[in-house]
């Protein structure tokens, strides 16, 4: 017998998927309220669609009223969790869109792609770039616009000339495409069927446009203004929004309130702590952090920046305590009522070719890529000293299941020159657009430290540390080493892998889908995946 009357049901049928099964969606809209309903029901015998019925459907703002009291009143962290958002932020820039990224639990991100659109398109007769406020009233106002504009015009006089340069090297008759009629891989001059000549030609376009602005994002500056679409919970927003509002640059305390007043029409509740005293004394412990690291000083250490590229494995075990570990890991979920202690010491005694066989067994039954290492492979961890062209960074600082730490943009470590733009002729525009920017980046350090990161460009070196366990190496190096993955970081993944295979030769066997080799067109077996997927849809 239904717990619920046939009025009950009909008016729970508009607030959740179904009013009868064990299993259901809630749909009420309001977001308050499906948040304050999951908290609820975590403090009563009630079913929570009896909750609804009882306490929310007569009480608009029970919602409203439960957050009040269990958020504010109790700082219970948790509920903060329940309320979910998206926010789309368009026009800021590459160093304001970073600092956001830098939050890894609660967020996910969308941000616009560097190799599929290209960034050369006017605003009311002005580059898209971002215009700080105080470099705008300085001395150094003209300087910067000259030099960001310098930055877009060689870029966006080059796009062109790149691609046709692309195209020229690589020809679409050396390229093969799938025929519809036999479904066997022929070459593009060897296809009859205009469909498929149609989409050969799409594809290839594709691939080689990407290529071409994959050579040529290393002149876009910082300020260059990106989107990002960002979709999270409560209690994440509110500790982004804490840490924009402690930002040294006018972008992001701007952007801090901009978030927040949207956030206001979809989760008020959730995060409405971010900017009351609770948020102001959170701001303040920040910039505190950030203060007392400034004075902490040593006077053996002195800047020594390095030109080129950098990576380098600075931290690890050894690769005997590393298989203990990880083997300890395997074996203490199928051993009840023993200890980790006793496990390690029992595992210390095992002889090593007996460990390095269990360990070739994980490594056989990984049958693909998506196949992610036991958790008990998380017990490795390794530290890599990185400095590589910030457009780069960009991609692995995606990555969320590491530690990253990071320096203040500069120029101080040079910059990358792709051979494309040597061999296309335009050498020596792109040293005078990066010189440029030294120049305008010195002048401005001194006295903007924070604001002088806008004006350089994805091309120059950036300093960071990256420490990650042997489970993310796995899918880092292996996801960052895919054909279609951007030439630099491919090769920096693929020196990851080397100096991890050189200290644990054994342990990285378990990185089996590492892809060592070079390719002409990053992207072309991807865009052919892709169209093959369109043409699916469209049967």
């Amino acid at each position: 017998m239904s717990e619920f009357s046939s009025k009950e049901r009909k008016i729970l049928s508009e607030h959740f998927s179904n009013t009868e099964e064990n299993v259901f969606a809630i749909i009420t809209p309001r977001q308050v309220d499906r948040g304050a309903l999951m908290s609820r029901y975590s403090r009563t015998d009630k079913s929570m669609r009896r909750i609804f019925l009882d306490e929310f459907l007569k009480n608009k703002n029970r919602g409203e009223e439960f957050y009040n009291r269990v958020l504010l009143e109790y700082g219970d962290d948790s509920v903060a969790e329940l309320g979910e958002a998206q926010i789309a932020i368009e026009g800021l820039s590459n160093i304001a869109v970073k600092k956001i990224e830098d939050r890894r639990i609660g967020l996910s991100y969308l941000e616009k792609s560097s190799r599929y659109v290209a960034w050369n398109k006017k605003e009311n007769g002005k580059y898209r770039f971002y215009r700080d406020d105080e470099i705008s009233k300085s001395r150094f106002a003209d300087m910067y616009e000259e030099s960001c504009n310098f930055s877009f015009d060689v870029y966006s006089k080059n796009i062109e000339p790149m691609i046709n340069y692309v195209r020229e090297k690589y020809p679409i008759e050396k390229y093969s495409f799938k025929d519809s009629t036999d479904g066997k891989e022929k070459l593009f001059s060897k296809l009859k069927n205009d469909a498929d000549i149609k989409s050969a030609n799409m594809i290839y376009k594709g691939s080689t446009k990407a290529k071409a602005l994959d050579i040529l994002r290393g002149l876009l500056p910082a300020s260059t203004l990106t989107n990002v679409g960002i979709t999270g919970n409560g209690r994440a927003f509110e500790y982004l929004l804490t840490v924009l509002g402690s930002s040294e640059l006018k972008e992001e305390q701007d952007l801090a309130s901009k978030i927040k007043k949207e956030l206001d029409t979809t989760i008020k509740s959730f995060v409405r702590r971010a900017d009351d005293k609770y948020g102001k004394a959170f701001q303040k412990y920040l910039k505190d952090v950030k203060n007392t690291s400034k004075k902490i000083t040593l006077k053996e250490i002195k800047p020594n920046p390095k030109k080129g590229t950098v990576t380098k494995l600075v931290d690890y075990e050894s690769e005997n305590y590393a298989i203990d570990k990880i083997i300890t890991g395997i074996i203490y979920e199928q051993s009840p009522s023993t200890s980790y202690q006793d496990i390690l010491k029992c595992i210390k005694k095992m002889p090593k070719e007996k460990k390095n066989k269990i360990i070739s067994e994980f490594v056989k039954i990984r049958t693909n890529r998506r196949h992610r290492p036991s958790r008990a492979f998380e017990n490795v961890y390794y530290t890599f000293d990185l400095c590589n062209n910030f457009g780069m960074f960009r991609d692995f600082h995606r990555h969320r299941a590491l530690t990253l730490e990071r320096q203040l943009l500069t120029t101080d470590h040079g910059y990358s020159i792709p051979n494309e733009i040597k061999i296309l002729g335009i050498e020596k525009e792109f040293k005078e657009c990066m010189d440029k920017t030294r120049e305008t980046f010195g002048v401005m350090r001194k006295k903007f430290p924070e604001q002088a990161q806008y004006v350089v460009n994805f091309g120059y070196n950036y300093q960071y540390f990256m420490k990650f366990n042997l489970r993310e190496a796995c899918h880092l190096i292996e996801l960052r080493t895919v054909p279609q993955g951007h030439i630099d970081y491919r090769r920096v993944a693929q020196q990851m892998f080397k100096q991890i295979n050189k200290v644990h030769p054994n342990l990285s066997k378990i990185m089996k889908y590492v892809d060592m080799k070079e390719y002409d067109l990053e992207r072309f077996e991807s865009e052919k995946r892709t169209e093959e997927k369109r043409k699916n849809l469209k049967k």
